[in-house]
């Protein structure tokens, strides 16, 4: 009876949520586990977003589709031009005044119209771009160029907020483990997001894509509607905060000054740039090389995330127990070179699931690198500027992953074109060359990050006692 008297009083369901959930002790008398859950929505809306733009849709572009994988690449990153604009939307909505006395809600809301207009929008645009529906094939790419766009700024918009909005809601001492689990959540909504998509889409057609995607959209809506609803308090007597503030030019100058600061920031860019080069060619290439189908590649992202979460859990217990994030960071480095190469005998060997060793062990060793780096980022704060460090560091890891995926793609079609031309020989004539080409370039990459890292090392003072992702981007 004892046990069925625990069950009703719910002490049980408390204990079994602190004890299986990650992060479910961030929950606060003020912001229960419930309300804390149900705002962590936006992010599940914002992996599933993700997975259609860097998994699912680039596969079907470049496989079943056709197209160039250079063309993809442009378009996949063209939502991260708007990724050095968080810090300027998050400032907008810390000094937003509306008629309803909200603050973050507008953001949030903008951005979810902006992410589910660029949804909606984007199967009909790439259909028309291949001839599949009617008009130019220019009005197709207008169109696949602007929903990526919207995505993107939708994406970035409602994730800026919504994690400015967290920060509100929990007190300083809950503050980083409650934007830790809306990272978690955003980890978990890749994976499911992955795992049905690529069953909905095992037997691959035009009309089952559109479904997909619109069906995203909507799901967005009704995710992010839920996620917001009577969680920020009105309040009329706002106004926006008006002080002095120092100017961004010699503040910079001083931060980037630092010896140690422009070598974090070097090993940052050569490392985003290693993990994300093959961004939009791995699911091409199992489906290219391997043969294997939309669902099953697309399955490729969510053995990624498993990955990601397994590297994001060992790096917290880490750095709870005083580990070096500089050394913790090389580990990921070295868990990047494990994967690539498993990656690139997969195709010779013709073997899936080295394939799928290779996706868990990408996952893994960019969890480990981008929480390493990210709190050596949090220990560079000098004079209270936080916000600069950790905007730096975001700033640095999109531009160059944005980058990295562009020269990923424009690389393996010039050398799989060359390789298939017999121009590099009879021994290199296929088009698993230009991949393997990606690969090592992302493999020397990641043998000079480690060797960036390494004074790093070598000099770290005392680690951070505690971990905390109050600033983590997408």
């Amino acid at each position: 009876m004892s046990r069925i008297a625990a069950l009703r009083d719910g002490h049980f369901w408390a204990r079994l949520g602190t004890r299986f959930l990650p992060f479910a002790d961030a929950a606060t008398p003020e912001l229960p586990l419930g309300r804390l859950l149900r705002l962590s929505l936006f992010q599940i809306s914002v992996g599933m977003a993700a997975v259609l733009l860097t998994g699912t849709l680039n596969r079907v572009m470049i496989v079943e589709l056709g197209m160039s994988a250079s063309f993809v690449a442009i378009m996949v990153s063209l939502p991260l031009v708007f990724a050095p604009l968080r810090a300027l939307i998050g400032f907008r909505s810390d000094t937003h005044r509306s008629v309803l006395g909200w603050r973050r809600v507008p953001y949030i809301w903008f951005g979810t119209l902006l992410q589910f207009g660029g949804l909606a929008l984007l199967p009909f645009a790439i259909l028309v771009m291949t001839g599949a529906g009617q008009g130019s094939a220019a009005v197709g790419h207008l169109g696949a160029a602007a929903a990526f766009l919207l995505v993107g700024a939708g994406m970035h918009t409602t994730q800026t907020a919504g994690l400015a909005l967290a920060t509100d809601l929990a007190d300083e001492a809950s503050r980083p483990r409650v934007v830790a689990l809306l990272y978690v959540s955003l980890l978990v909504g890749m994976l499911v997001s992955a795992i049905v998509i690529g069953r909905v889409l095992a037997d691959f057609s035009p009309t089952r894509l559109v479904q997909v995607v619109q069906g995203a959209a909507v799901l967005t809506m009704v995710l992010n509607i839920t996620a917001l609803w009577k969680q920020e308090a009105r309040d009329r007597t706002r106004r926006p905060v008006a002080e002095a503030k120092p100017a961004f030019g010699p503040a910079w100058g001083r931060f980037i000054a630092v010896p140690r600061t422009r070598r974090l920031l070097v090993a940052v860019g050569l490392g985003a740039a290693a993990f994300s080069m093959q961004d939009v060619l791995l699911e091409p290439y199992g489906g290219q090389i391997l043969r294997l189908s939309v669902g099953v590649t697309t399955s490729l992202t969510a053995v990624w995330a498993a990955g990601m979460l397994a590297g994001f859990a060992f790096a917290a217990r880490a750095l709870a127990g005083g580990a070096d994030p500089h050394r913790l960071a090389g580990f990921g480095a070295v868990g990047g070179i494990t994967a690539f190469i498993a990656i690139l005998f997969a195709g010779p060997l013709e073997a899936p699931v080295l394939l799928g060793i290779g996706a868990a062990f990408i996952g893994a060793g960019s969890g480990l690198f981008s929480v390493g780096t990210l709190t050596a980022a949090m220990a560079l704060e000098d004079g209270g500027h936080r916000g600069l460090s950790l905007g730096a560091w975001g700033a640095v890891q999109a531009s160059a992953a944005g980058t990295a995926i562009a020269i990923g793609a424009l690389m393996r079609d010039w050398v799989s074109s060359a390789a298939v031309a017999n121009r590099l020989g009879a021994t290199l004539a296929g088009p698993v060359t230009g991949y393997a080409a990606v690969y090592l370039a992302e493999i020397l990459l990641l043998l000079a990050t480690i060797v960036a890292l390494g004074p790093l090392v070598r000099g770290a003072g005392a680690p951070p006692s505690r971990f905390g992702l109050s600033e983590f981007p997408i």
